[in-house]
C-alpha cells in the first residue's frame, strides 16, 4: 500500500480541524454523497453558518 503525501497532509489537517472544533466541509460533502444522495447538500456558506449556529446559538457556552 503506498500513501501519498498528500493524503497524509489532508487527513492530518482534517484530524487538526476536529481537535479544535472547525467543521469539515469536504467530509460532510462526502457523507452526503454517501449516505444521503437524493438530498441537495448546503453550500459552503450555509454549512459553515448552520455549524456556527448549532454550536453557539443557544446563548452562553457551559464551557466557563
Amino acid at each position: 500500500m503506498r500513501i501519498e503525501w498528500r493524503d497524509i497532509a489532508r487527513r492530518l489537517a482534517a484530524t487538526a480541524r476536529l481537535a479544535i472544533g472547525i467543521p469539515d466541509y469536504e467530509r460532510y460533502r462526502e457523507h452526503m454523497a454517501h449516505r444521503h444522495p437524493d438530498v441537495e447538500p448546503m453550500g459552503r456558506e450555509a454549512f459553515f453558518r448552520e455549524r456556527l449556529q448549532a454550536r453557539y446559538g443557544r446563548g452562553r457556552s457551559r464551557c466557563c
